[in-house]
């Protein structure tokens, strides 16, 4: 790839933001389903999946004929700014590199090959969430591209949309990501997703109390696709004990292990969610480290999750990720125990905690937008133009009416139910 020019200048740019993800429970059942393709006595996979509050900035603008990109990690360190022509055979050379800018590249030709999109300038400014932690970070860069191609050339992607533009586009690259990683996409809303082969389900959760989280950057190292290679070679057909027990943990066992985790979070039983964490904990690593003890032993993530001045904060936690000594996550007991956790994590172990509070769902779902007004501040245009309809220009350029930029907010919003309070006058007849 090479160096960019300026030829972006004087084009708008866009906001662009993704959160990295933590799965709370069900790691490795998302390929794990998706063997049921070869073996359909296989179970299927769930992920209990929520958005962390540390994520990836970017500025993103239109090109004529380049994918450009530059990016800050969490150090600040800064890196690029890269540039590949947008041409389907170099950006899928490029994805086939297998370097951080390979992301942006396999997204890129996705998009280039299923939407009417030019070239892209992708201005990745600061990055709050830890790389290579377990945290969804590859992931989360492939959905900010496949957003900020969105806002940029106005192709009004659903979330689901932007989940399935970025999974393929990570495809493209040597990574091994499975289906939950774009789980991202959906926010800090925490959901369930279930894995049946090639079919994939995404359902919000609702909780009624509260959840205290801590997520802890070990600061060690491990080999993700050390642990891919091993749990993957136990699949399709098991032929030994330890290939049992790992279909096992990710199959049956995660089921149950899921269905009372769920029923946990929605009741805001911390406790118990707490103690199904700990025996997720255990269940996988009994299964896992049989088949790779070299990563899935992990000494560093089990100094850390059996700490003594930790564990009477926190009511359980378990690894993150594909396991081994990356990241961990701790329920706390409260919001002064996790208070108290962080500062432990900083002090005493010189690590980097992540506070995450997953907050009760709001049961409103049906919004009422009057409409029935007249306008005087802007008559006599509203003789001839209905205050609804004016035309307003979006965020993203576009002019709109300005009923339809408040419908479409309320729609990214997450309401199903919107009614118009509006006059029968002959003045909105049009609306």
């Amino acid at each position: 790839m090479s160096s960019c020019s300026g030829e972006n200048a004087g084009l708008s740019s866009h906001y662009v933001y993704c959160p990295g993800r933590v799965c709370l429970f069900g790691e490795h059942s998302d390929w794990a389903g998706g063997m049921r393709r070869f073996n359909p006595d296989i179970p299927v996979g769930r992920t209990i999946v929520c958005g962390t509050n540390v994520g990836i900035h970017a500025r993103a603008r239109a090109l004529p004929t380049l994918l450009t990109v530059q990016s800050t990690d969490e150090t600040g360190g800064k890196y690029g700014p890269f540039s590949v022509p947008m041409e389907p055979a170099a950006l899928l050379a490029t994805a086939r590199e297998g370097t951080f800018f390979s992301y942006a590249a396999g997204v890129a030709h996705h998009m280039l090959t299923h939407y009417r999109v030019g070239g892209l300038e992708i201005d990745n400014f600061e990055t709050d969430l830890p790389l290579k932690k377990g945290l969804s970070s590859s992931a989360a860069f492939c959905v900010l591209v496949a957003r900020a191609f969105d806002r940029v050339y106005n192709l009004r992607l659903t979330v689901r949309g932007e989940m399935e533009c970025a999974f393929a586009g990570e495809r493209l690259t040597p990574s091994k990501c499975g289906r939950m990683d774009q789980a991202c996409a959906n926010g800090s809303r925490p959901v369930v997703m279930t894995y049946d082969a090639d079919f994939l389900a995404v359902e919000p959760i609702s909780i009624s109390e509260p959840l205290y989280l801590v997520l802890v950057d070990l600061r060690s190292e491990k080999s993700t696709v050390r642990i891919l290679n091993a749990l993957q070679g136990c699949y399709p057909v098991a032929t030994t004990a330890e290939h049992r027990n790992v279909q096992h943990a990710l199959g049956i066992g995660n089921l149950d292990i899921t269905s009372r985790a769920l029923a946990a979070m929605e009741a805001g039983d911390a406790q118990q969610l707490g103690a199904i964490m700990d025996e997720s904990h255990a269940l996988f690593t009994a299964a896992g480290s049989a088949v790779c003890p070299e990563e899935l032993l992990a000494p560093v993530l089990q100094g850390v999750l059996n700490h003594p001045l930790i564990r009477p904060l926190v009511w359980g936690g378990k690894g993150v990720g594909a396991g081994g000594d990356g990241t961990a996550q701790f329920v706390c007991k409260s919001l002064a125990a996790q208070q108290e956790v962080v500062r432990l994590v900083e002090r005493e172990l010189k690590m980097h905690p992540i506070p995450l509070t997953i907050e009760p769902s709001t049961t409103v779902r049906s919004a009422v937008v009057p409409v029935a007004g007249f306008a005087s501040s802007l008559f006599p245009a509203t003789k001839v133009v209905s205050p609804p309809l004016f035309p307003i220009c979006d965020g993203d350029g576009v002019t709109k009416p300005a009923i339809l930029i408040v419908v479409e907010e309320l729609c990214a919003a997450g309401f199903d139910k919107i009614v118009l309070v509006y006059t029968y006058k002959e003045t909105y007849k049009d609306l």
